[in-house]
């Protein structure tokens, strides 16, 4: 059995709007071994883009512990975290994020400038990305001139720019159609498979 990645334990997220209270999550206990592809299903608002977003350090817990390749994130302070998600996760959002007025190049290439690695190597790494998802023809074009199943692509390489240890994707086909969907699915299992 792989080491476990991610481990929570008793994990509580209650959410807060004057005297209104939502538990969101409610006693979460999980281990999720490292190098598999895992699926959080259940009905919308079930708490599974809270517990992605608590994993991500996006967020943090009202109560219990997370850890990630053993770091236990409740302790770390902003700027931690934030390294932390810099480089040890990457994110494919369920509104995919892009930045219009970039190239499907420039939006894989943002996380590695904001890691300052040298233009050259990022350039190099966002275009080996952009050709493991199979844009290598749509490098220079801006989301808004490609189909929602490229755009989706062009997220996934996003999301692995600084090779990160786990990447979350929150309903990663969620807006496309059933083959797009079969495409997507194949391509993060492929990735996955290459890649760790």
């Amino acid at each position: 059995m792989s080491k476990a990645i991610v481990e929570t334990e008793n994990l509580v997220k209650i959410y807060r709007h004057g005297k209104i209270e939502v538990q969101a999550l409610r006693g979460v206990t999980v281990k999720m071994p490292n190098g598999k592809i895992i699926g959080l299903v259940g009905p919308s608002g079930s708490g599974k883009t809270t517990l992605l977003n608590i994993i991500g350090g996006l967020d943090t817990p009202t109560k219990g512990k997370i850890y990630v390749d053993g770091v236990d994130l409740t302790t770390l302070s902003e700027k931690r975290l934030a390294e932390y998600r810099l480089n040890k996760i990457g994110f494919v959002f369920q509104f995919l994020n892009l930045i219009p007025v970039l190239t499907a190049l420039e939006n894989v290439e943002v996380p590695m400038t904001l890691a300052k690695i040298p233009k050259e190597e990022r350039r190099k790494r966002a275009m080996e990305l952009l050709k493991m998802v199979g844009l290598e023809d749509r490098m220079n074009h801006k989301p808004d001139e490609m189909s929602g199943g490229e755009q989706q692509r062009v997220a996934i390489a996003r999301a692995l720019a600084n090779d990160p240890s786990i990447v979350l994707a929150d309903e990663p086909t969620g807006s496309v159609d059933t083959d797009t969907t079969i495409k997507i699915m194949e391509i993060i299992t492929k990735l996955n498979r290459s890649l760790g």
